[in-house]
């Protein structure tokens, strides 16, 4: 999704390490798609070629949690263009995911394919149905 991300992520604080650091010209003139908020067929078809994801939440206390959850190729879903879905099986019973989304239901989700060194990072607000 055609760094749209950047506008949420790229905060004052981040500015300032990106002019601090050398990379601020990188990211000042870019002028892609940054509006972009739905899945295409070629994000569809990288979701669903995936067995595993990477699900990060943030605690009531401010602190991120991220777990892994995976199943079979295709076990993440894409029900409509801006809508994912997966079951989620029971495993250590620890329930810290779906605890942190009671008090923040945002989300990011990291989809890897590391034999082509390709990711797809995911913003969104998740919600835990029966």
């Amino acid at each position: 999704m055609a760094y749209g991300f950047l506008d949420t992520l790229v905060t004052p604080a981040v500015r300032a390490a990106q002019a601090a650091n050398g990379s601020a010209a990188n990211w000042s003139a870019f002028d892609g798609d940054r509006t972009f908020d739905r899945f295409t067929d070629n994000e569809a078809a990288f979701i669903a070629d995936r067995d595993s994801i990477y699900l990060a939440s943030i605690s009531e206390s401010g602190w991120p949690y991220v777990q892994h959850r995976g199943g079979p190729k295709g076990f993440l879903k894409v029900l409509d263009d801006r809508t994912l879905a997966f079951a989620d099986y029971a495993g250590n019973r620890q329930l810290i995911s779906v605890g942190n989304l009671a008090g923040n239901d945002r989300v990011a989700l990291i989809l890897m394919d590391y034999a082509q060194r390709v990711r797809l990072k995911v913003l969104g607000r998740l919600a835990v149905r029966d």
